[in-house]
């Protein structure tokens, strides 16, 4: 079939007659992370059709003036420039240099008349900050890495930012998590554009799992943007970190900031880019996940020491968050990491102190379970979108993995390799 005015992927639009939607654009900037940007060249970029799998045809393009220094002071020279956007089908912006700097306007117009005639543009990491400087997220759904989801979401307020999810599939507006999730992003769309027996057997030769569950919870910090570093209401943001064994609810917080309710939420929204109920249930989780993993308390104990009124609320969003209830996780958290002697009772893995003043950079989601959303099931502290990070190969005892992304699987144990452990985290909702 001809490629000429065929709809571009999942948009019902239509793709410009000198458009191909066989054509991958990958735009590179000087600046960029060598990783993220091998990633599209890598997964578009190799013949692989003796593995089955369809071949692209890529355009490495240049965002700005060449030659183009990457980290670690590499200088690469594109082939094309900006003006061979116009022939691709799918444009793909690996990362963008720096969150605090403004993309060049040209490559931004270049994007958004790539969109216009029904491109699928694509951004890897903090890519999603140049496809948001170009207008393209306004009124969508994107994500980003979780460290810099806060400032994404302060800087872009119309963007819905959503740091749980490894990537987001807007139709014809993409946007993943950091690093490898960019290889998952780009495994959906060689699903999405040829189907999973292609993207299972390129997932094989890169030698990664098809699909992985979850999202990015697993790696969020109780780390605070740099932008609320001066602000009043850190303060306020502090002392709920310090004060999590107390029971306290956000009118709580709201007093000690001398605010509103409604202007508190605003004014917390605005500077982490997260509903502050939403952050004051994941701080709890994680609290409760750190105790899990540090000490002896009971998980009665642990629901106390976390400000939950119960276990049962502690049990319900732990498990709507991380995917298992709490004594499952320290049993598989424990059997993946032996100890060598019991814990210390009570012993907790890092203070509020701490982690306010260890802030390095523009860092942290502040462990947002997302900044916007439905919210989910309600338990006795609020509601919390549901999500669950993905569980990560591991070493066992014997030094053997004890993970088989391509185990075989049956659907009577819920969808788990015969004999596989539940891993801390692990979820059975699909990504892609």
């Amino acid at each position: 079939m001809s490629q000429d005015a065929t709809a571009a992927p999942e948009t019902g639009r239509k793709l410009s007659a000198r458009r191909r939607r066989e054509i991958v654009a990958v735009l590179l900037f000087s600046g960029g992370p060598i990783f993220e940007s091998s990633i599209p060249l890598s997964v578009f970029g190799i013949d692989r059709q003796d593995a089955g799998v369809p071949r692209y045809r890529l355009l490495v393009c240049a965002g700005e003036d060449s030659p183009l220094r990457t980290t670690g002071g590499l200088e690469l020279s594109a082939p094309y420039g900006l003006e061979a956007l116009a022939r691709a089908g799918t444009v793909v912006v690996p990362a963008w240099r720096s969150i605090t700097q403004p993309p060049p306007s040209a490559a931004l117009d270049a994007l958004r008349r790539a969109h216009e005639e029904g491109a699928r543009i694509v951004g890897l990491c903090t890519g999603a900050f140049v496809l948001a400087a170009a207008g393209l997220l306004d009124g969508r759904p994107a994500t980003t890495h979780w460290m810099y989801a806060p400032t994404l979401a302060k800087r872009y307020p119309s963007v819905h930012v959503d740091p749980r999810e490894l990537f987001v599939d807007d139709g014809d507006v993409l946007t993943s998590a950091g690093t490898a999730a960019g290889i998952d992003l780009c495994l959906h769309v060689v699903r999405t554009d040829h189907g999973a027996d292609a993207a299972n057997a390129l997932a094989r030769r890169l030698v990664v799992p098809p699909r992985r569950n979850g999202g990015q919870e697993r790696y969020l910090d109780r780390s605070l943007p740099e932008e609320i570093g001066a602000d009043p209401l850190a303060e306020v943001v502090a002392w709920a970190l310090e004060h999590l064994h107390e029971q306290f609810d956000v009118e709580i917080l709201a007093a000690r900031a001398y605010m509103s309710r409604r202007t508190f939420d605003r004014r917390f929204r605005s500077l982490t880019g997260s509903a502050p109920l939403q952050w004051l249930i994941t701080q709890r989780v994680l609290q409760a996940q750190r105790l899990l993993e540090t000490s002896d308390y009971s998980v009665d104990e642990v629901a106390g020491r976390c400000g939950f009124r119960s276990p049962v609320a502690l049990r319900g969003h732990f498990r709507r968050q991380l995917g298992s209830s709490p004594a499952a996780y320290r049993a598989a958290y424990r059997a993946r990491r032996p100890q060598t002697g019991p814990p210390e009772r009570g012993e907790r893995a890092t203070t509020a102190a701490a982690a306010i003043t260890a802030v390095g950079g523009v860092s942290g989601a502040m462990g947002l379970p997302g900044s916007v959303g439905p919210a989910g099931s309600a338990g006795p502290a609020g509601s919390v979108t549901p999500a669950g990070p993905t569980g990560a190969k591991s070493l066992g005892e014997a030094g053997r993995p004890d993970t088989d992304p391509y185990a075989p699987r049956s659907p009577d144990q819920g969808g788990r390799a015969p004999g596989r452990p539940v891993l801390p985290g692990q979820r059975e909702r699909p990504v892609g």
